[in-house]
């Protein structure tokens, strides 16, 4: 069995890993950007190394880095996790090449089935078919013309070296065509480290069903089940199940055994997830993702199987201990995702910031796998998935209810969340009668109404500044407490008397966390966010969240109508178009490509 894992993640599934680990006896490191210095996978592991930088490229995309981590801590593996590196071939060979283990597939299984070009060539050689689409990398719009001619509007451009949603675009006809390019190549560059993308024919109203499978290096190959992921709002998964609903038996078989060829095809070893495309009683090969997937617990619900558990045994050489006949699947496992957004009126705006109350749920059945706490900071530089609430029930109606009631308990206070969103895709008649698919909750859930209620969304939280001085002729009493330090890039954890003196506002120390500098509470609510926007109606055209001008589409001196794109803001490494609110002229651009903003920030001008 592996002695030390290093894991070269963070958030929830960096959590997820260093649980495991712990419960096997194996060590853990964690590693960490100058922005999680006190993350929550940072307080967990064994010891934790600095990456430095703030943005995904200067530290968890940044090998040099994490390499010079592993010779440090003497970590003899390396767990991707998912995003980052988890589905890079050159990553996985770098860690083999210092005679570290890389907890997962081998990098050739990778840069087959990583690509999602070549995924879909070998699938077609296995005898699995494929979504209809181009095979090899656009670089042109009139490419993406040719393609639409063909096969009709929509179609899709997707991240050739990505998955979950992450640089893909539909895009509706013609005159979309090389805005979407330019899109999808920047979010997929800024995820994954590659902009490459391809095509594939959107299909209009499919089901997205995976299948779990798992291998060993002594020739097994078995799939665990599949899970329902037709939830989605653009193009990421919402809420997650297993078994799928109305789904005919012969069909799960059949999918099973299309997805252990799909994996012997590449030589597939350890975990992965196959997924496809259903519609109309037929499956369509979609991609394989070569890594743990965020909704993998639904599987370990039903089926009783520790997941990271097998890929460290799995790593370590040890055969699979069970066949396919002996897979046993029970009950019904839902799975929705806590993420950083605020889903008022459908637009699921990115929400960063620092979450003030974070309450779990309780009770028979509920897991929670989260990756922050009440007063930890969701940063604008990395995904928004706070954490994952997996509940199982003897049936599909009884886990929809036990949901429902958990999603309740939960409270969240300090950023928006999408549990408004999951609550009401939940309660919908459509989901209960499973009469969803990929494109329903945009398309025909209605959330016009819909806010994010005062459980959930806070006054924000402000961390800059500086610590108050002590005043006074007597100094302050002292106590013994546990603060974080670094040391030459190592984190330690070290006992030291300090003043006793908790945030003058209310903010309690806690322990094994340095005190938050500064901190003030806003009395008011944070600016309304919008995915297309905020204007005030005033002609003062304003951002709703922190994060990145990527491009201006507006100069001073341009005519501009309701509802047109001034710019477009990255946060969470997704995009958002901010709209201008009110026809005119633009009079002033206060902003460039480039440039950070802050909720409020004032980008244009208009008279």
């Amino acid at each position: 069995m592996l002695k030390k894992v290093l894991i070269a993640n963070r958030g929830e599934i960096a959590v997820r890993v260093i649980r495991t680990c712990a419960e096997l006896g194996i060590a853990t490191v964690a590693v960490y950007s100058e922005l999680d210095r006190d993350a929550m996978h940072v307080r967990l592991a064994d010891e934790a190394y600095a990456l430095g930088g703030q943005s995904a490229a200067e530290s968890y995309l940044n090998t040099p880095a994490i390499l010079d981590a592993i010779a440090r801590s003497g970590a003899d593996a390396v767990h991707p996790g998912y995003g980052f590196f988890s589905e890079n071939a050159d990553f996985a060979r770098a860690i083999t090449a210092e005679g570290v283990t890389f907890i997962g597939p081998p990098p050739e299984a990778i840069e087959v089935m990583g690509d999602k070009i070549s995924s879909r060539i070998a699938a077609e050689r296995a005898g699995v078919a494929g979504v209809p689409g181009r095979s090899e990398p656009i670089s042109d719009p009139s490419e993406v013309l040719s393609f639409g001619k063909e096969f009709g509007w929509p179609v899709a451009i997707k991240a050739a070296y990505g998955g979950g949603g992450r640089g893909m675009k539909v895009v509706n006809g013609p005159s979309e065509a090389a805005e979407a390019m330019q899109s999808a190549s920047r979010e997929a560059q800024a995820y994954f480290g590659r902009p490459e993308i391809y095509l594939e024919r959107y299909l209009d109203w499919p089901r997205h069903i995976e299948m779990q499978v798992l291998a060993d290096a002594h020739g097994a190959v078995l799939w665990l089940g599949e899970r329902d992921c037709s939830s989605q709002r653009r193009h990421q998964k919402l809420v997650e199940e297993s078994p799928a609903p109305a789904f005919p038996d012969e069909v799960r078989q059949a999918m099973g055994e299309s997805a252990v060829k799909v994996a012997r095809a590449c030589g597939y070893v350890n975990a992965g997830t196959v997924e496809f495309l259903f519609q109309d009683g037929q499956f369509y090969f979609l991609e394989m993702n070569t890594r743990l997937q965020v909704e993998h617990p639904v599987t370990e619900l039903i089926t009783g199987l520790d997941l990271v558990e097998w890929q460290l045994r799995v790593a370590s050489g040890e055969p699979l201990t069970f066949s396919q006949e002996q897979v046993r699947r029970e009950g019904h496992a839902i799975e929705v995702r806590i993420n950083a957004e605020d889903p008022s009126g459908g637009r699921f705006t990115p929400s960063p910031g620092t979450i003030t109350t974070f309450r779990a749920p309780g009770g028979p059945g509920v897991r929670l796998d989260a990756g922050y706490e009440s007063g930890d900071t969701v940063s604008q530089y990395y995904d928004n998935l706070m954490a994952k609430l997996v509940v199982w029930g003897h049936d599909r109606e009884a886990a929809r209810r036990r949901m429902l009631r958990a999603l309740r308990e939960t409270v969240v206070s300090g950023v928006a969340t999408t549990i408004p969103a999951d609550l009401a895709i939940l309660s919908h008649p459509d989901f209960a009668l499973a009469r969803h698919s990929t494109r329903w909750v945009e398309d025909r859930l209605d959330l016009a109404s819909l806010e994010a209620g005062p459980a959930h969304l806070a006054g924000s939280v402000d961390t800059r500044g500086t610590p108050p001085a002590h005043t006074g002729d007597q100094p302050p009493a002292t106590v013994l407490r546990q603060v974080t330090v670094e040391v030459n890039g190592r984190l330690y954890q070290v006992k030291m008397w300090v003043p006793d003196t908790d945030d003058p506002q209310g903010v309690p120390l806690v322990p094994g966390r340095p005190a938050p500098a500064g901190v003030t509470r806003s009395a008011s609510r944070r600016p309304r966010a919008s995915s297309a926007s905020t204007g005030t109606g005033s002609g003062t055209v304003t951002v709703p969240m922190q994060g990145t001008i990527v491009k201006m589409l507006a100069a001073v001196g341009d005519h501009v109508e309701v509802g047109q794109t001034v710019c477009l803001l990255e946060a969470m490494k997704m995009e958002n178009a901010i709209n201008a609110e009110k026809e005119g002229t633009v009079k002033e651009i206060r902003v460039a490509a480039g440039d950070s903003v802050s909720p409020g920030d004032v980008v244009a001008v208009i008279e």
